[in-house]
């Protein structure tokens, strides 16, 4: 019997042409799945690119998988990503979605990547106490609610419907996200390669400003930001999408023709 959800498996998609030799990783969220970036995925295969999603350590099959996850697991999750597509390609982008642009970002500091797409992506999160009471919480209290009212935050029902997500947030993978977010932290001056930041401003499940934070810690002297409306936090799923897809094609482009 197959472990992971259905419509949740990672995928890899050959280019074709005088782009193939690019290759795109793209990263899903915290809780989230290979889905939620596989619109984008298809979209930047179609220009040519080789595409690859990756399945995140723990996520996409039980809740209490990911709980056994942690930070670095889930770089390495990328790391392998990075490593299929160098085996077929000459370069190598990443792409990733709010958690997934933390790891996308932490990833450029560590390994000779082209440049980065980080959409969605919290400078911070907001754990209210210390991080070993919150590990000793989790003990008793393993999951916490999304919110007061699940899917409150989308502006396409639709979209949401066809979502794949796990519905609670595990305590104690919120604890490893503030840790990788830490590092995150760290990583930003360091990121020498362009880099290019969505967001919506509809987007209420981050802290507010996280991309203008994250904009004034890179160092980097190719920095762009890109403000979306009309969606909120899985901007690559909700209605503004064919404008942040091909602001990442664009940005892929323009990159890859510098010498």
């Amino acid at each position: 019997m197959a472990q992971i959800i259905p419509t949740a498996e990672p995928y890899f998609f050959p280019g074709k042409g005088e782009t193939a030799r690019t290759g795109c990783l793209v990263t899903h969220g915290f809780t989230g799945a290979p889905k939620e970036m596989r619109w984008l995925g298809e979209y930047l295969n179609r220009q040519g690119y080789t595409v690859c999603g990756m399945r995140l350590n723990g996520h996409a099959t039980r809740p209490e998988d990911m709980i056994r996850s942690r930070w670095r697991d889930w770089l390495v999750s990328v790391e392998d990503g990075y490593n299929l597509l160098r085996a077929c390609t000459d370069e190598v982008f990443l792409l990733g979605l709010s958690m997934g642009g933390i790891l996308s970002l932490t990833s450029a500091s560590l390994l000779p990547v082209r440049g980065v797409v980080a959409m969605s992506t919290p400078y911070d999160v907001n754990i209210p106490m210390p991080l070993w009471t919150a590990r000793l919480l989790s003990q008793v209290k393993p999951y916490m609610p999304k919110g007061k009212t699940p899917g409150s935050g989308w502006f396409d029902q639709a979209a949401l419907k066809q979502h794949v997500s796990y519905p609670m947030n595990p305590v104690r993978s919120a604890v490893e996200l503030k840790c990788l977010v830490e590092e995150m932290h760290k990583a930003l001056p360091k990121i020498t390669v362009p880099v290019l930041l969505i967001h919506s401003h509809d987007d209420d499940y981050v802290i507010q400003n996280s991309m203008q934070s994250i904009y004034d810690c890179l160092t980097t002297a190719d920095k762009q930001m890109l403000w979306v409306s009309g969606g909120g936090h899985v901007i690559t799923e909700e209605p503004p999408k064919e404008t942040v897809f091909q602001a990442a094609a664009d940005f892929i482009k323009r990159v890859s023709s510098l010498k």
